[in-house]
């Protein structure tokens, strides 16, 4: 039994998900631009809901919607939200990406998504674990050309994905016309390979994309500066 996940300002219970929190939606949640003007913002694939959770708590957004479509993970994130300072603005729906944008003629100023992608990886025996893994469950391609279709004009889109699948996201983007305006690149340490990209998106064409680089540790345990000034807000022991 998983047991819950104390943050500083809110609590996430994470026995009934697949995906147990980690560093990947942490750092989404903290790295993802909320401009001033956003009312609303959409989770795509909440989990445990602790992304929409810390975007809650970093914002005045009145809207926070999120989607899930496994029925244990949509249970917990509901959960998760009805018992946070913020249930209020905060609203799970479950259901698939497709199904959701058919339904919705809204628009959201900010998406975010921590999408599944795995998909090079042997499936185990464990179903649920694994729609929340592998790419197959939410092809990049659909996650972007639904995006497109729910951002607002002046919409941001931030989410997180492996290195390795960058330049295929960047060309699937290109064409829903989402263009790149923020890369950062994610080094667990200063000699390993880059692991992850949080990447920003809009509609705007942009001029100069911004670039950088994160590194989590320097060495197992001790934690970057750049790392904690992003997380402190969140994590009790920083």
């Amino acid at each position: 039994m998983s047991k819950p996940f104390q943050f500083k300002q809110f609590t996430v219970q994470q026995d009934k998900c697949a995906m147990k929190i980690g560093t990947d939606g942490v750092l989404l949640g903290a790295w993802t631009s909320i401009p001033k003007t956003t009312y609303s913002i959409l989770d795509i694939g909440a989990g445990t809901g602790v992304i929409a959770l810390m975007l809650a708590q970093r914002s005045g957004a009145e809207i926070i919607d999120a989607i899930e479509i496994e029925e244990d993970a949509y249970e917990q994130c509901v959960e998760n939200f009805e018992t946070s300072d913020w249930n209020d603005r905060l609203f799970c729906y479950h259901a698939s990406l497709d199904e959701f944008a058919e339904e919705i003629e809204d628009k959201y100023d900010l998406i975010v998504s921590n999408p599944p992608f795995y998909e090079d990886a042997f499936p185990s025996a464990n179903d649920r674990r694994d729609q929340a893994r592998f790419t197959k469950a939410l092809p990049f391609q659909e996650l972007l050309k639904h995006t497109s279709q729910l951002l607002s004009e002046n919409g941001v889109f931030c989410t997180i994905i492996p290195s390795q699948h960058y330049d295929t996201f960047l060309a699937f983007a290109k064409a829903e016309k989402l263009n790149l305006k923020r890369v950062t690149f994610v080094k667990g340490n200063e000699n390993s390979p880059i692991k992850r990209c949080l990447l920003q998106f809009g509609f705007t064409s942009v001029e100069t994309i911004e670039k950088d680089k994160l590194i989590i540790e320097t060495e197992r345990h001790h934690y970057t500066e750049a790392y904690k000034n992003l997380v402190k807000d969140f994590y009790l022991k920083l």
